[in-house]
């Protein structure tokens, strides 16, 4: 077993989503691509806040390997969010209304595993009350997208041999991401909050 420096990727799109990873700039390296919406990727360092440390199997010691590894923030970064654009019309309120309404820790502890999504259902509101689940799930299928030209910096990178990741505080939902957009053919699953139990954070 050897331990890595995982290396993260950030994405400057010329898109009217404004789109953000929260991790500062450690260095100038930087590689650029010619698409119809020209995007900009800087390397930055990683950390989490936990004590673990991530190591690579003798499998993936290949002296072959493509370095750096890629690490991509899932949410308005590769995925349209729903909640921001369709769940606040879902429920028929602004989204002002919406975050003052709901419980101010439900949605975090969905995303760590920590409950399940009968128990979001119930503890979504800070009134207690009731909602469609079934509802809201669809409503957040359809919304599911890929941001406008990353699908295709995802295929140049994985046709470059380039291996990817998710780093994403995302609940178990993401495998609805995965039956309608695929997003497995370019990278994998590997960091996500609601496998690890905790609040994936990049320092």
């Amino acid at each position: 077993m050897i331990h890595f420096m995982i290396m993260a990727l950030t994405m400057k799109v010329p898109h009217p989503t404004t789109m953000w990873f929260p991790l500062k700039r450690t260095s100038l390296s930087s590689y650029s691509y010619s698409y119809p919406k020209p995007m900009k990727m800087s390397l930055l360092n990683l950390k989490t806040n936990t004590n673990a440390s991530f190591t690579v199997s003798a499998a993936a010691q290949d002296t072959d390997r493509k370095l750096p590894i890629l690490l991509f923030d899932i949410m308005d970064t590769i995925v349209r969010d729903p909640f921001y654009h369709d769940v606040p019309a879902f429920f028929g309120m602004p989204m002002k209304e919406l975050l003052e309404c709901k419980h101010p820790t439900a949605w975090i502890e969905f995303e760590k595993g920590m409950i399940d999504e009968v128990e979001l259902a119930r503890k979504f509101f800070k009134d207690g009350r009731s909602f469609d689940l079934e509802g809201l799930k669809n409503c957040m299928k359809r919304g599911y997208s890929y941001i406008e030209g990353v699908e295709e910096l995802l295929h140049a990178l994985k046709q470059n041999c380039y291996e990817i990741h998710a780093f994403t505080n995302y609940p178990i939902w993401y495998k609805m991401i995965e039956d309608k957009l695929k997003i497995s053919r370019y990278l994998s699953w590997t960091f996500c909050s609601c496998s690890s139990g905790f609040k994936l954070v990049l320092d």
